[in-house]
């Protein structure tokens, strides 16, 4: 354990190594934009091929994850290029050394499967709308902290706010509860999603109303059933106390400490993945309090034989779900088997709910799938 210990901190305090002298990097790449300043490495081709260059000499093996294992040079240097481009968008891993995972200390971290791992960016050729423009002004996104008696535990919401917020002290803003996915937490959205950026895009550009955006942690991080427990179980215990939680102490405390508008008309929430499927549970069963609901990948499920009785009801009269719901959206990636969305929103429409179906091209269950159907759900509320 000792030399294990010791293999650890060497790795981390000369893993900055990368750039030495006698190295030459490979031709038409760019370190990865989620480095650390000065970092070398990992970097990114403009093929979309990516290269990982580790300093671990006593090393036995060495592994990037979901990509393989690394060659070993004389120099005490571990290698690995991909085979070929990687897909866009942003990916996690981490560095494997003789089977212990850590995250890249030449990385930013990011919370993600459950830990704090390392994210690696392909850059979408299109993907200037979640990139920050010069010449457009940013929101902030703040951090808000809260007591909650249904946890007993202090808990942290970021908050972002647009660019106009603090010049127009008498205006009051609609808002937008943004939630996470399973293994992520309250700083997904912010990091990994690029929301801010998003966000300030598309009101500069006039496609979105100025709104204020909620991002708190829907206790999804890790999903550990207990010892001998039903895997079914423990899925339905799985972020159960969040709706609690939202409804009457995170709405509570938004409303009462930034100007915004309380009436359903003016409040909307989406989430991706799990988050999905507590927006879904959320609004569908709350109508009185929503007004506009998005589903990104979402892990909800629907049974439109049974539409009467799904939700408490919340279906059964189309005329009067669609004059609640102003925008139902259901996005999802072209390469996560999106038949069952699709068809979902076509049993809807058959049925007379009105939604709105988004296919994101060439993507699967990753952030640029949600990036995307962000930006095409923002334009859509508070219209």
């Amino acid at each position: 354990m000792k030399n294990l210990f010791s293999l650890l901190l060497l790795f981390v305090f000369t893993s900055g190594l990368c750039a030495q002298v006698g190295h030459t990097v490979p031709a038409g790449t760019v370190p990865n934009e989620h480095n650390i300043v000065g970092a070398e490495y990992p970097r990114v081709g403009e093929d979309g091929r990516t290269y990982f260059r580790v300093y671990a000499p006593d090393a036995q093996k060495v592994e990037i994850s979901f990509r393989g294992e690394m060659k070993k040079g004389e120099d005490g240097f571990w290698t690995l290029a991909s085979e070929g481009p990687e897909v866009i968008g942003f990916h996690y891993y981490q560095i494997i050394i003789d089977g212990v995972s850590v995250a890249d200390p030449n990385g930013k971290p990011f919370f993600g499967m459950g830990k704090w791992v390392s994210g690696i960016e392909i850059p979408e050729k299109d993907g200037a709308y979640y990139k920050p423009k010069e010449d457009v002004a940013k929101g902030s996104v703040r951090e808000e902290w809260y007591y909650s008696a249904i946890r007993n535990e202090w808990r942290r919401s970021l908050v972002y706010t647009p660019a106009e917020y603090d010049r127009k002290p008498e205006k009051k803003y609609p808002v937008l509860y943004l939630q996470h996915g399973m293994g992520e937490n309250e700083t997904s959205w912010a990091n990994q999603g690029r929301m801010n950026f998003i966000m300030d895009n598309l009101i500069a550009e006039g496609s979105a109303t100025p709104m204020i955006v909620v991002m708190d942690n829907g206790n999804i991080e890790n999903f550990q059933p207990r010892p001998g427990e039903n895997p079914n179980e423990a899925r339905s215990r799985f972020g159960a106390d969040f709706p609690s939680i939202l409804l009457n102490e995170i709405i509570p405390h938004i409303e009462s400490n930034y100007r915004v508008l309380t009436d359903r008309e003016n409040r909307a929430m989406a989430g991706l993945s799990w988050g999905g499927l507590q927006t879904f549970n959320i609004t569908l069963n709350n109508l009185d309090k929503f007004a506009y609901i998005g589903g990104f990948s979402g892990a909800g499920r629907i049974d439109t034989n049974q539409l009467d009785t799904a939700y408490n009801g919340a279906f059964k009269d189309p005329k009067a779900f669609n004059e609640k719901v102003r925008v139902f959206f259901l996005g999802i990636g072209s390469e996560e088997h999106p038949e069952r969305t699709k068809s979902l929103c076509e049993s809807l429409t058959k049925a007379g709910i009105n939604n709105i179906y988004y296919e994101s091209p060439g993507t699967a269950h990753e952030f640029l799938t949600w990036r995307r159907c962000l930006k095409e759900f923002v334009p859509l509320i508070f219209k």
